[in-house]
């Protein structure tokens, strides 16, 4: 079996192999710890950015969720308090339709007559075309003088304010107008007047009402605009800490790239020293081997005999040969004279 003898103290290779055992790549090797200490403490470090990246971002969905919710309620209250000034609207466009009925009847009860066509509001020209109506029927029911073509002429008349009361009815219909009668002016006057206070008061009530709705209001709108700060807030922290990260991580790619780039040199100089080595180790083997051992040697010989022709098969000389044949024919003589004897007796 084959043995590794170990150099001796005092030759050049020992030396070599001796140095570089007891310094493997020293400087090499304390770089390569003091930069995976570094990335160790790189990797914590982007850890812990995006771990207080991961809580402001919590923070901030935490407070959007409850903003969104604030602003659910707040719209609620809005499209409430729209209604009611709707409402409002309503009253206060009843209340100026009932003033201008007003000013035309007291326009009309002092003589006075509207310069421009057409200003009369629909209320005032309902209440006179159905009060002229109203006369027409009675004429036509009482009076029994009326000839023929009278009659006729007052039934087209008739017709034709049917008509018109028709196609005011509906306008008149959305203000709620109060039925004028046009014979009694000073009346009513006095009860649209009510009516227009009455109107007007129910405007005032419907805008305190949205008042009202408006101070539940304020406070959602702060803590919505508080809330949205805060989130606002959080999500620069997040942003900030998520950046810290990303540095950390391109400045830890980077020196992952050096550790490996220093990995392969140790990596390239170990092999290198393995094979001195191993190199070593070989010619220590075949200086030592005997030459039964050298399969080189036994076929050089081999090949070295065979060419001189003196090599027999079993290894048997030529002067082997000639000794075995004598031997053979000196016993074969003894054997006979053994069996004359025996012929003799």
């Amino acid at each position: 079996m084959n043995r590794v003898v170990p150099l001796k103290k005092g030759s050049s290779l020992g030396n070599l192999v001796k140095d570089e055992q007891q310094k493997p790549d020293d400087d090499l090797r304390t770089r390569l710890h003091a930069m995976e200490t570094k990335i160790r403490r790189m990797k914590e470090q982007r850890n812990s950015f995006n771990e207080d990246a991961r809580r402001a971002a919590d923070s901030r969905n935490a407070l959007q969720e409850q903003s969104k919710e604030i602003r659910e309620s707040i719209k609620e209250k809005l499209d409430e308090q729209k209604k009611v000034r709707d409402q409002a609207q309503i009253c206060k466009a009843r209340r100026d339709e009932i003033q201008k009925q007003i000013r035309e009847l007291i326009n009309q009860n002092r003589g006075r007559k509207d310069e421009a066509k057409g200003t009369k509001s629909v209320v005032i020209q309902l209440s006179e075309i159905i009060n002229e109506i109203e006369k027409i029927e009675n004429t036509m029911m009482t009076d029994g003088r009326l000839i023929l073509e009278t009659e006729n002429k007052l039934l087209k008349k008739l017709k034709v304010l049917i008509s018109k009361r028709d196609k005011l009815m509906p306008a008149v219909k959305d203000f709620e107008a109060i039925n004028i009668d046009i014979g009694d002016m000073d009346g009513s006057i006095k009860l649209l007047k009510s009516e227009a206070d009455k109107a007007h008061q129910e405007m005032i009530d419907f805008h305190k009402q949205a008042d009202l709705i408006w101070d539940d209001v304020k406070p959602m709108l702060a803590e919505r605009d508080f809330l949205r700060a805060e989130a606002d807030r959080f999500h620069l922290a997040y942003v900030a800490s998520r950046e810290s990260a990303n540095e950390v991580h391109e400045n830890m790619k980077e020196l992952i790239g050096q550790v490996n780039e220093i990995r392969d040199e140790i990596k390239a100089a170990e092999e290198e020293r393995m094979k001195v080595i191993r190199d070593h180790n070989q010619s220590v083997k075949d200086a030592l081997k005997l030459p039964s051992e050298d399969e080189g040697m036994a076929d050089s010989l081999a090949s070295q005999l065979i060419n001189s022709g003196s090599l027999t098969l079993g290894g048997v000389l030529t002067g082997d040969s000639k000794s075995s044949v004598s031997k053979k024919m000196n016993g074969k003589k003894q054997s006979r004279k053994l069996r004359t004897t025996r012929g003799k007796k």
